[in-house]
């Protein structure tokens, strides 16, 4: 595996250890080629899925401004037949969702069985940006690990695969796209003096980012860092990660299909027998 996976609570998370690098020993053009490979599996894992209806898949995305969500769904979910996906993003609460607990936007867009949802931010804003930008007060804030922990371990509980995944970028390689941007008329829509204020930051979100990944790290929703700093790395990365959390589960779907073609060939027979009686 090519990230860093954390899978226990209160694990010691310092992000300034990980790599926001491309693993050296993987070239450009070997993830590139390796991608196309796992793409195909991911649809042929994702068909099964479809047909089996026994599980639901959840992918997480939170990263730090121009970590690159948008791309990973872009370069990953588009190997994945539009049929059964469904991308959500989360912006600041409308007035209705204030008015409701935190979660309740969130659990109505989750995945039902069968199908993917990708969260391009998601519960988490609760307790990254509500915390850094004061919010609420930190009573409230921190209380929300462990409802997260709960929500995320219900929706397990209930046959959703999990997948958590911070995109991992250094603040030089921030700052280069962010320049980027104001430099190519194409992308010039998403400037953003918002962004710059958030950079002048950065220390804090990181330190409520690795709260968050300390504080919501489970066995059966672990968070896995993807060095982000190179694109095409983090789209191999997290496709890679993927299809290992998925291929245990191809057998469970392989038998209930087969379990299901059993059963409509055997109607289909009855029928045909009580039309040529």
């Amino acid at each position: 595996m090519y990230v860093t996976t954390f899978d226990k609570t209160d694990s010691k998370v310092d992000l300034d250890s990980i790599s926001t690098d491309a693993h050296k020993d993987l070239s450009r053009e070997a993830a590139e080629a390796k991608l196309a490979t796992l793409g195909s599996e991911l649809f042929e894992l994702q068909d099964l899925l479809w047909g089996a209806r026994t599980h639901a898949v959840l992918i997480v995305l939170q990263g730090l401004d121009t970590s690159g969500k948008d791309g990973a769904i872009k370069n990953v979910a588009g190997w994945l037949n539009p049929r059964g996906i469904s991308i959500v993003s989360f912006g600041v609460p409308t007035k209705e969702e204030q008015e409701h607990d935190f979660l309740w936007r969130i659990h109505k867009h989750t995945p039902r069985r069968g199908e993917w949802t990708l969260f391009n931010r998601s519960h988490y804003e609760d307790v990254l940006v509500v915390r850094v930008e004061n919010l609420c007060p930190e009573s409230i804030w921190r209380e929300r690990f462990g409802h997260i922990r709960d929500f995320e371990e219900l929706l397990v509980e209930h046959n959703t695969i999990v997948l958590k995944f911070f995109l991992h970028i250094s603040k030089d390689e921030q700052k280069k796209r962010l320049l980027e941007r104001e430099q190519d008329e194409r992308t010039a829509w998403k400037l953003n003096v918002g962004d710059w204020q958030t950079r002048e930051k950065w220390k804090d979100y990181k330190d409520a980012y690795e709260d968050a990944l300390r504080k919501t790290a489970t066995g059966r929703a672990p968070w896995h860092i993807v060095p982000a700093n190179q694109k095409w790395f983090r789209n191999f990365a997290i496709a890679q990660t993927i299809v290992e959390t998925l291929r245990p589960y191809k057998k469970i779907w392989r038998k209930k299909l087969d379990d299901i073609g059993v059963k409509a060939r055997g109607e289909l027979d009855m029928y045909r027998q009580k039309r040529s009686e």
